[in-house]
């Protein structure tokens, strides 16, 4: 199923992030933005995790939805991450990609969930 690649893949990006707060916030000492991007960064697979039991359509929607707003948040923020020199640009480009391939997944989530209604 689309939504248990989608899960997996956002559970492992999750887990890729988690690192990512550990490394900047103990080696780099910035806690603002690795906190931001953790927040955002775990809350795509956790709207996720509750789009799989969503009770509606309508539900699923927004569920997938919130995730969509999160995983764009996440690209911002690992967006200011390189541009401020606390990732590496290599890493960061690597991170934005699956970012931005969970964005694209997402998007057709929804686009083909509201076509539905």
């Amino acid at each position: 199923m689309k939504e248990s690649i989608l899960f997996d893949k956002s559970r492992l990006f999750a887990i890729k992030i988690i690192n990512l707060y550990k490394e900047v916030s103990s080696e780099k000492r910035e806690f603002v933005m690795s906190r931001q991007v953790l927040r955002s960064g775990t809350s795509i697979g956790a709207s996720i995790s509750e789009a799989r039991f969503a009770q509606s359509i309508p539900d699923f929607v927004s569920k997938m939805s919130i995730s969509l707003k999160e995983a764009n948040e996440t690209y911002y923020w690992l967006d200011l991450l390189i541009e401020t020199g606390y990732i590496d640009i290599d890493y960061g480009r690597s991170l934005k990609d699956e970012c931005l391939e969970l964005i694209r997944m997402l998007q057709a989530s929804v686009k083909t969930s509201k076509a539905k209604l």
